[in-house]
C-alpha cells in the first residue's frame, strides 16, 4: 500500500478534477479547502458517486454540491447537539434527584456500593462504575467553581454539583447500575420501561461524542439498536425480513429518542430547524435527489409527521 504524502491546494484540486468533480471557481475552492480541510470535505464524497464502490463522481456534480453537504451537516450536527445537551441535563438531574432524596447528599451516602444493582452479573460492574465517578471528583472536582466551592466550604459534593463534572457516558453507566426501583422511578417519567431508557442513554452518549468532536454524522451507525417503537408503525416505515430499514440504529433512531424525552414545544422547534436545514439542502443540490439522501441518513419519506403524533 503506498503512502498518503501532502498534497497543496492545487494538487487536491486537481485529484477532485480528475474524479469527475466539476469546479469553476478555483480560488473559492481553494479558501473552502484551506479552511474546512480536503479530508473532511472529502468524507461526503460517497453521496455522490456514480457507484457504492467507484471513485468517480457522477457526472455534473459541482463542488458547490458536495460543500453544501458538509455545511448541511454541521448546522444539523449543531441541531442535535443542543438538544442532547438538554437531554444530558435533564437526566443528570432526574439522577442526581432520586439518588438524594433516597440515599442522601454526601459521596459516602449516595455512592454506597449497597445502593446499586443487587444483580450478581452486575457487581462487578457497579464498582468499576463508582471507580469513574470516584476518578472524576479526583482529577475534575478542583478544576470547576461550583464543585470546588463545595469541596472548600463543606467537604463534600452533593449529587446534584457533582453531576456537572459526570461525563453522559458515565451518567449513562451509572443509570445502568442503578437498583431496579431506582431505574424503575426514573424511567417512568418518560413513559418508557427501564431496560429501554437504558439502551437510548448509551445511543445518545455515542451521537452526544460524536457531535461534540464533529465527526461526518449522516451516515453513523451505532452498534445497539432501539426497540421498535409506535412511531416506526405510525409512520408506516418501510422493512425488510420483519425489521425497520429506518430509525432503528441510525440518526432518525435519534430523532424518535428525541421525541420520547423532549417536551412538546422543544421537539418541535428541533423538528423545525432540521426542516429548515434540509429545505435549504434541497436548493443547492441538483445532483442527488433530497428523498434518496434523506434515505441515506435513516430518514423516512414522512419523517416530519413524526411531530404530530401522540
Amino acid at each position: 500500500m503506498g503512502k498518503k504524502t501532502f498534497k497543496n491546494l492545487e494538487e487536491q484540486i486537481e485529484i477532485l478534477k480528475g474524479k469527475g468533480l466539476v469546479i469553476t471557481d478555483i480560488e473559492k475552492t481553494k479558501n473552502i479547502l484551506l479552511r474546512e480541510n480536503y479530508f473532511f470535505i472529502n468524507g461526503y464524497r460517497h453521496l455522490f458517486m456514480k457507484s457504492s464502490k467507484g471513485t468517480n463522481f457522477i457526472s455534473g456534480t459541482t463542488f458547490e454540491e458536495l460543500y453544501a453537504m458538509f455545511v448541511f451537516d454541521r448546522k444539523v450536527r449543531n441541531i442535535f447537539f443542543k438538544n442532547l445537551l438538554i437531554v444530558e441535563n435533564n437526566i443528570k438531574s432526574l439522577i442526581s434527584y432520586q439518588l438524594s432524596k433516597k440515599y442522601g447528599f454526601m459521596e459516602k451516602d449516595y455512592l454506597n456500593p449497597k445502593n446499586f444493582s443487587k444483580n450478581p452479573i452486575k457487581i462487578r460492574q457497579v464498582h468499576d462504575v463508582l471507580n469513574k465517578v470516584k476518578r472524576q471528583i479526583r482529577v475534575n472536582g478542583k478544576q470547576h467553581s461550583a464543585t470546588m466551592h463545595y469541596i472548600t466550604n463543606y467537604g463534600y459534593i452533593p449529587l446534584w454539583i457533582l453531576v456537572k463534572v459526570l461525563s453522559f457516558g458515565i451518567v449513562g453507566e451509572l443509570y445502568d447500575i442503578l437498583d431496579d426501583s431506582d431505574q424503575i422511578s426514573i424511567s417512568q417519567f418518560y413513559n418508557m420501561d427501564s431496560e429501554t431508557l437504558a439502551i437510548y442513554l448509551s445511543i445518545l452518549s455515542n451521537y452526544r461524542n460524536l457531535c461534540a468532536h464533529e465527526d461526518i454524522l449522516y451516515n453513523h451507525r451505532t452498534q445497539k439498536v432501539i426497540p421498535d417503537t409506535k412511531y416506526h408503525y405510525l409512520l408506516n416505515i418501510d422493512m425488510t425480513n420483519d425489521e425497520y430499514n429506518y430509525g432503528k440504529n441510525d440518526l432518525f433512531s435519534v430523532v424518535i429518542i428525541l421525541k420520547q424525552m423532549l417536551t412538546d414545544i422543544e421537539f418541535r422547534e428541533f423538528i423545525n430547524e432540521v426542516g429548515y436545514e434540509i429545505d435549504m439542502l434541497e436548493g443547492k443540490t441538483n445532483i442527488l435527489p433530497i428523498n434518496n439522501f434523506l434515505n441515506k441518513i435513516g430518514f423516512p419519506d414522512n419523517w416530519r409527521q413524526i411531530v404530530n403524533l401522540d
